[in-house]
């Protein structure tokens, strides 16, 4: 998912993977097997990259968060479950 969210940020600034790679110091292999959930980076790569393109890792977090939210909740509606219900398992 952080992977996921990485190559969003990447595209919506309008960037390559080489130059992404370059900023952030890790190679275009690299960066392409983060994006693709193929490498397990440290926290460390995944700030580096975040902030090659102007995020936190904070930031990188969130959006991971909201994401696993979303997925969750999309499959919790397929079952049955309500959206109140998603929530409220979500918060325990």
């Amino acid at each position: 998912m952080a992977g996921e969210q990485l190559r969003r940020a990447r595209h919506a600034h309008g960037q390559t993977l080489g130059e992404t790679a370059e900023r952030a110091g890790v190679s275009p292999q690299y960066l392409s097997e983060m994006e693709r959930g193929i490498k397990e980076p440290s926290s460390e790569m995944l700030a580096a990259v975040a902030a090659a393109l102007g995020m936190t890792l904070l930031d990188l977090t969130l959006g991971v968060a909201e994401g696993l939210g979303a997925a969750r909740a999309a499959r919790s509606d397929a079952s049955g479950t309500s959206p109140a219900q998603v929530r409220l398992m979500l918060a325990a």
